[in-house]
């Protein structure tokens, strides 16, 4: 059984804290869907789960140890899909893929699957630059599928996606979920997984003002 912790975290940005005292717990087959308003620190808080930026306070634990200490250990951990569609351009479908599933050990199999998953196969061959919003949000989302990880963290994943691909997602999730997998997740919108826990990053929210003229408690 894993276990992905957050204890008393602070975020900041720039010289503004975004969020302080937030608690999070996920271990193995768990989700989390964030919610609040843009600007409450739900990206910044994926974020900080996937490493990318470091707590001002606080501490994010794996099974209990410190997921900060070593970044490509917890990196290995997790699949971090953000709102920017990393597509490139000059790549068909199956090559963008295929860099993502070799850079995270994934074989042909799991590509295959990911194509299948996301219903893009019939654009294997299509360069990056020709795909719309929609398809570029599935090609972005098939490598979750494509190597494997235990945690997946997705910012607004159902962006540009039709209602067919939503569903295709929510069943994706909830293998994932079956095989012991993890998901945070924001969205605006509903996304049906069953059991999932709900964390309004609003709570945490600090007012608008400069680090030094917050109380920490």
């Amino acid at each position: 059984m894993t276990l992905f912790q957050g204890q008393g975290l602070v975020c900041v940005r720039g010289e503004h804290m975004v969020f302080r005292g937030l608690d999070f717990e996920l271990s193995s087959g768990g989700a989390l869907v964030l919610i609040g308003p843009n600007g409450a620190g739900k990206s910044s808080l994926l974020r900080l789960m996937a490493g990318l930026l470091k707590p001002y306070d606080g501490k994010l634990l794996w099974d209990g140890e410190d997921a900060l200490d070593d970044f490509d250990e917890h990196g290995a951990h997790l699949h971090y899909v953000g709102h920017h569609d990393a597509v490139k351009a000059v790549l068909s479908v199956s090559e963008n893929i295929k860099f993502w599933a070799e850079l995270r050990g994934g074989g042909e199999d799991g590509i295959a699957e990911a194509l299948a998953t996301f219903d893009i196969k019939h654009l294997y061959d299509t360069p990056g630059q020709f795909l719309s919003a929609g398809q570029k949000r599935r090609v972005n989302l098939a490598r979750i599928i494509a190597a494997p990880a235990p945690l997946w963290l997705l910012d607004e994943p159902t962006t540009a996606l039709d209602k067919a691909t939503i569903k295709r997602l929510e069943a994706a999730i909830q293998k994932h979920r079956d095989g012991g997998g993890m998901v945070v997740l924001s969205t605006h919108a509903d996304v049906d997984m069953p059991g999932s826990e709900v964390l309004d990053v609003s709570r945490f929210a600090t007012r608008n003002t400069a680090v030094d003229e917050q109380v920490m408690v």
